[in-house]
């Protein structure tokens, strides 16, 4: 089994559910006393959403860098960011690093691929919505990805940063995002992507009408896959 490194603490509550999904994972797969080999870079998110607040993208890329290269030299075999905003700086990790790194997004889009949908909707940060970052990802999966009106962005945000991350859960909030997913199905979206590691502490399978994607589930049972994967060892050469 390969060692996963994370880079986590954005929040710390969807940390911790990387931790359980992880090990859930390497249990159901192996069985018996068998836990995920996992190393955990855990940053303080105070000093993240300061840096995001001011849009200093600079500062970011240069934390997680540090972050994953501090995983790397630990003896990390792959690199996982346990934050769908924060695969931003995803490029700079990978240039700085020699170790694979697993994009979330990329995982969610092959998950819908599999699925057979091509319109889903995103929900998240007003980053990961904004952006173009998962959008494109997901295109190069024949994805199509819209997402809510200004207004909810704002309300969506607001609900991750000011109760989510702070482990604050709310019916009205869960109300409100019941609300935008319900606009978006008018839309035509065929599912749903919860696109912040957070929002599955609020919305649930069984909330909504149409598919799901929990990005922090694809992505931990992705980065299992990966690291159960047996290695290919080409036989020894014969000299006749």
């Amino acid at each position: 089994m390969k060692t996963i490194g994370l880079i986590g603490g954005m929040s710390w509550e969807s940390t911790a559910i990387y931790y359980e999904l992880l090990n859930k994972k390497v249990k159901e797969l192996l069985g018996g006393f068998h836990s995920a080999k996992l190393l955990l870079n855990s940053v303080d998110f105070a000093q993240i959403e300061i840096l995001q607040r001011h849009n200093d993208w600079d500062g970011l890329n240069k934390i997680m860098i540090k972050s994953a290269k501090q995983l790397e030299n630990a003896g990390a075999d792959l690199i996982i960011l346990c934050t769908n905003t924060m695969h931003l700086c995803s490029e700079e990790i990978i240039e700085n690093t020699s170790i694979p790194f697993l994009h979330i997004a990329d995982a969610t889009g092959k998950q819908i691929k599999t699925d057979g949908l091509k319109k889903v909707a995103l929900l998240g940060t007003k980053f990961t919505m904004e952006r173009d970052f998962y959008k494109n990802t997901l295109l190069q999966y024949g994805i199509k990805t819209i997402i809510p009106k200004e207004k909810d962005r704002e309300i969506i945000h607001q609900i991750i940063y000011k109760e989510l991350v702070l482990g604050v859960i709310k019916d009205s909030s869960k109300k409100e995002l019941l609300r935008i997913i319900n606009t978006l199905e008018l839309k035509g979206a065929e599912g749903i992507i919860l696109g912040c590691t957070e929002i599955p502490l609020l919305i649930k399978p069984d909330d909504v009408s149409v598919p799901i994607f929990d990005t922090t589930k694809i992505h931990a049972e992705s980065a299992i896959k990966k690291a159960l994967e047996k290695q290919t060892i080409n036989p020894p050469q014969t000299i006749d």
